[in-house]
């Protein structure tokens, strides 16, 4: 009895580990909560020990380093949350998958009433039973990375919107040839089955081929035109904490992205129609207009040209001597921050302080880590277009060669800098 109480009180409540959904939860809420006190006590000057407040040089840094040690408390807690709701969420998935097919089940029930139960409808309850039976092993065999999503999750930990349109669309051709199969088996004609059989023609399912075989493509070769910018540097990707269903429509900023949501938008009407359409022959493959096959072409190229332009890299466009109020014009010198501006030096979802603290500026041979500095609500430094950073003692007067290396590992182009004595 009272080990179960002790299970009872360590699991409920306010546990905050990291082996149950609710304890990631709550230490991950508790570890975001200390860390925005922390910043903003820091951004207000409080809290700075005696030994460095008399320096602005020591005491940036000691700020940085606090605020970065917390930062990755937050981000350990953040993963652990991420791993506890994939374990979680693989149940949820099932019960949608049987909620649609209750739906289902109660619609042919109700729309049968008058009409009478036919051999489709029998098809049609068969296929669902035996579509959410796969289904449902597909999510038990992936119950760790989040059931059904983990073949929709991409390499970057979100969901891709080109797999979860592809996936719709495979879904519904083999929910709609399935159909034709169950009704092929309860023919008992020779003019029936023939009928069926006909049903599958190419000429009849030519449309809803075509749109298959798009967007297969789509989704096949934009994970490779991603893959491929990402190594050459032309797209800073981030890995997310955990995916989530705005990843459809939005980019990795979680901003609205307009190619993401017409590409979800017009596929979803498509297969809305799709399904209309076998609900009111299902003894054929729903012949899909050609006229709306071209606008799921044109939606997928839309969507496929973005993915193509999108990123960019990130680039230095000049590097000076940074000037505080009061301070004489004077050249670079050791000790002297400088200020790097540009463009791309924070990529999309890498806006979280951990991310940030992870930012390095090479000055020369010297690796100078960008200093968090905190502003109440959020960080004067890093930001996307400057970096301030201080020229360490160990850079050698002379021409210097200034790079930034940004959160995601990419490395902007050189720009020369002259340090004086």
């Amino acid at each position: 009895m009272s080990v179960q109480e002790a299970r009872q009180g360590a699991h409920g409540g306010g546990c905050t580990c990291g082996d149950c959904p609710h304890g990631a939860r709550e230490g991950h809420r508790q570890a975001v909560s200390a860390f925005l006190a922390k910043r903003d006590e820091l951004a207000a000057g409080q809290g700075l020990p005696a030994a460095v407040a008399h320096s602005a040089g020591a005491s940036r840094q000691w700020v940085s380093d606090e605020l970065t040690q917390s930062a990755r408390a937050v981000a350990d807690r953040s993963r652990e949350a991420g791993d506890a709701w994939l374990l979680a969420v693989w149940r949820h998935t099932l019960i949608a998958v049987w909620g649609t097919v209750l739906v289902l089940a109660l619609a042919e029930t109700g729309t049968a009433i008058g009409a009478g139960w036919s051999v489709a409808r029998t098809a049609g309850l068969l296929t669902a039973l035996v579509v959410g039976g796969l289904l449902t092993a597909t999510a038990r065999l992936h119950r760790a990375r989040g059931g059904l999503l983990a073949p929709l999750i991409g390499e970057d930990n979100r969901l891709s919107t080109s797999r979860t349109v592809a996936s719709a669309w495979v879904l519904f051709v083999v929910s709609a040839v399935l159909v034709l199969a169950f009704q092929l088996a309860a023919a008992s004609g020779h003019a029936e089955r023939d009928a069926l059989i006909d049903g599958l023609e190419l000429a009849r399912g030519a449309g809803l081929l075509t749109v298959l075989a798009v967007v297969s493509a789509i989704a096949v070769v934009a994970r490779q035109v991603v893959t491929v910018r990402v190594l050459s540097g032309r797209l800073q990707k981030v890995r997310a904490e955990r995916p989530r269903l705005a990843d459809l429509l939005c980019d990795d900023a979680g901003r609205g992205s307009f190619t993401d949501v017409q590409y979800a938008l017009v596929s979803a009407v498509a297969v809305i129609f799709s399904g209309v359409r076998l609900a009111r022959r299902p003894e054929q493959l729903p012949d899909l207009p050609w006229a709306l096959a071209l606008l799921v072409t044109v939606s997928a190229a839309t969507y496929f040209a973005g993915k193509y332009a999108e990123g960019g890299r990130p680039v230095v466009l000049s590097v000076v001597r940074a000037r505080e109020a009061g301070d004489l014009d004077a050249p670079i010198r050791t000790g002297d921050d400088i200020e790097i501006r540009g463009a791309g030096f924070v990529p999309p979802g890498a806006g979280t302080p951990d991310r940030l603290a992870r930012m390095v500026v090479r000055i020369g041979p010297v690796h100078v880590h960008v200093p968090l500095v905190p502003v109440p609500g959020g960080f004067a430094n890093p930001a996307d277009t400057v970096l301030t950073v201080p020229v360490p003692v160990d850079v050698e007067p002379g021409s210097v060669e200034v790079q930034v290396v940004t959160a995601a590992g990419t490395e902007t182009n050189r720009v020369t800098v002259e340090v004086t004595d």
